[in-house]
């Protein structure tokens, strides 16, 4: 179980001292598998004092495994922790001493996790004890305590920033449960397994919780029936009603930190978009002008507190990309410091106490590659490279990544992020419409991401619109997607791609379309409806009959988004029948004349396989289909050789039907 010194740990040894280098691009493009893999060392998390860093690495069979190394006496780091039949996807520092980590499936395929259970192991390897069970028995080398384990529906919540050695499990509701159950929280003992209730008195349908800055749990929501009610706990430890809402039109601030000294911070709207404001602690009202707003956008991002005092140091915010403003004077010069020494790049300092820190993680993001790792270390101003270079992905293959505003035929503002083809727009380009899933999510995000900058690296450019019913930006832009399915979304689709053309970008004669989930629905409503448009479509665990989203028993869509949810956003089955039809691939399936490549998996629970076999069946006898099912998948693609067969079938069917083998359009077109 237990390895140390530089012959278990050569990549990190190496990475260490790597140069920071890129290799030239060559005349081919980088291979599918160098898009997908997943990197050889990622996740570095310093120690609560600075002094350690645990990250995952690749180690026995190649499977990532948990190490420490000692930043102070920069010794041979150890792998302290992993499994041979699994990787490592996740861990938390609960103090100096002591970590937990949790599983995922392998990416080679041979093992698949479904509950990812959790473990806790001290710095140097001892004290290791499984804490919650996953579905699978790993194989270790080195025994198990397995007494007190929980059972696997339990998942880490929270680490308590008191030093003690425990965190705070949350119990998600079995599907045999009535429904009422909700989620519930308790206090874990990661060297005993001894756990402490949380959840007394709680009221039924519980969905979130909000803890104060000690992870004590202060605010509590449920939901049902189409509405979502907020408790508060008393001085006596009860539960008390403290305000209703609607699900979806939320009139009141939404709380979302409770700080020292009664501080309490929560978002409202504010000039049509979502900022965070102080709450008055008895009434829940804001008080004052925001203390955070993000023009454009809602306010999406993470509260920086010290440990111990509470005391709030600064915020990480996403807009147009990640950034971050301090609010501790010390962190703002050491933030301009490193920028300065990473120019182009959006730099994230990670850190627990920060201004008592002797190392800082920084997190290097660019459109134009997968994140870098640096340590920093503030006494000194030494930033040192530590993992993130990858040479089998050079710049030059991959595409610029910039956000635009746009008109819809309504005039509502798009957001469209646009993935330039490698080498930049040289004329009209053959062009993908990549539409999100969801739908009702922020679906893009402006660091390098493997989707689009394989296609870009293939010469498309890629268009991946913020359709109505997108959130992040603001509630007009969201309420607008309501009952939108095949509609106004799809129109948004369509406006993206006339955009594109008269700006010179696109090629109008070379255009498809594709998406995963609701973006693959989006692309059968796109061979359905638009074919004047997209010359080929290309779906990938995609809805493709709305009826069967509140019809099916067998997925994981819970009976309240069926029964208030979907009806209010969708259709409803009983008032929108017609509609569901008209706007169900399935039901028009006689009327794509488009070439098509549908895929799904065979575990999918969310877009049950049932979507695409019978849409499959449906389709006229002539239709020109590729069609593949991934046994061993669910809701989108985890395993490389899936990856690799799948976005092989992709290049090669885009290349067909709108790429070099398809040969350039006509003249003036």
């Amino acid at each position: 179980m237990k390895l140390s010194g530089c012959a278990a740990w050569g990549a990190l040894c190496v990475a260490l001292g790597f140069a920071l280098c890129t290799a030239p691009a060559g005349a081919e493009p980088p291979p599918t598998a160098a898009f997908f893999k997943r990197p050889q060392l990622r996740a570095p998390k310093l120690s609560p004092s600075g002094r350690y860093l645990a990250i995952q690495a690749a180690g026995k069979a190649d499977r990532m495994w948990l190490a420490v190394l000692d930043l102070q006496t920069m010794q041979a780091p150890k792998f302290i922790a992993g499994f041979n039949d699994a990787d490592i996807a996740s861990h938390h520092w609960v103090n100096e001493d002591r970590l937990v980590f949790q599983v995922s499936d392998s990416p080679d395929g041979s093992t698949r996790v479904v509950a990812e259970g959790l473990w806790a192991a001290d710095r140097d390897g001892s004290g290791f004890r499984q804490l919650i069970n996953s579905d699978k028995q790993f194989i270790t080398s080195s025994s198990n305590i397995t007494d007190r384990r929980l059972e696997m529906n339990w998942t880490l919540h929270a680490v308590p920033p008191d030093g003690s050695g425990d965190v705070i499990v949350l119990r998600r509701r079995w599907a045999t449960d009535r429904e009422s159950a909700g989620t519930q929280l308790a206090r874990l003992d990661t060297r005993t397994g001894q756990m402490k209730n949380l959840s007394q008195g709680i009221p039924d349908y519980t969905s979130r919780w909000v803890l104060d800055w000690r992870d004590e749990p202060r605010l509590i929501e449920t939901v049902n029936r189409g509405r979502s009610q907020m408790f508060r706990r008393d001085e006596s430890g009860r539960w008390q009603p403290w305000f209703d809402d609607d699900t979806h039109v939320r009139k009141h601030p939404w709380p979302i930190w409770w700080g020292p000294d009664g501080l309490m911070l929560g978002t409202q709207g504010f000039k049509g978009y979502s900022a965070v404001f102080r709450l008055d602690p008895d009434s829940g009202r804001t008080v004052g002008e925001p203390l955070v707003s993000t023009p454009g956008y809602d306010f999406s991002g993470r509260l920086i507190t010290e440990p111990g005092s509470g005391m709030l140091l600064g915020v990480h915010y996403e807009t147009d990309a990640p950034g971050t403003v301090w609010l501790d004077p010390t962190m703002k010069a050491v933030q301009a410091d490193i920028d300065a020494r990473l120019p182009g790049s959006v730099n994230l300092i990670e850190c627990l106490r920060c201004a008592q820190a002797s190392h800082l993680v920084v997190t290097s993001l660019s459109d134009l590659r997968p994140p870098r790792y640096y340590l920093y270390k503030p006494a000194d101003k030494v930033l040192q490279p530590l993992a993130g270079a990858r040479p089998d992905l050079p710049l030059a293959a991959m595409g610029q990544r910039d956000y635009h505003r746009i008109k819809a035929r309504d005039g509502e503002e798009l957001p469209v992020l646009v993935t330039q083809p490698a080498g930049g727009v040289k004329g009209k380009a053959p062009v993908v419409v990549l539409v999100h899933g969801g739908p009702y999510v922020r679906g893009t995000h402006w660091p390098w991401e493997p989707d689009a900058q394989f296609l870009a690296s293939r010469g498309y450019l890629v268009l991946e619109p913020e359709y109505r019913g997108s959130t992040g930006y603001g509630f007009k832009h969201f309420r607008a997607g309501w009952k939108q399915w095949g509609l106004a979304m799809q129109d948004d689709l369509a406006d993206t791609l006339d955009w594109a053309v008269k700006r010179g970008w696109a090629d109008p004669q070379r255009a498809c379309i594709m998406g995963a989930s609701y973006g693959g629905y989006a692309a059968m409503m796109g061979a359905v409806t638009q074919g004047e448009l997209f010359k080929c479509a290309i779906n990938w665990v995609g809805v493709t009959d709305i009826g069967l989203l509140s019809s099916i028993h067998w997925s994981d869509i819970s009976d309240e988004w069926k029964n208030y949810g979907m009806k209010r956003l969708v259709a409803d089955p009983e008032t929108d029948a017609e509609q569901m039809r008209r706007t169900s691939p399935l039901a028009r399936a006689k009327e794509i004349r488009m070439p098509l490549l549908m895929a799904y998996g065979g575990e999918d629970r969310r877009v049950p396989l049932k979507h695409g076999s019978d849409m499959k069946a449906a389709l006229r006898p002539d239709q020109d289909l590729e069609w593949v099912v991934y046994p061993d998948e669910g809701h989108g693609w985890f395993n490389l050789k899936t990856h690799e067969d799948f976005w092989g079938r992709v290049e090669r069917f885009l290349a067909r039907h709108i790429g070099t083998a398809a040969g350039p359009s006509p003249a003036g077109q």
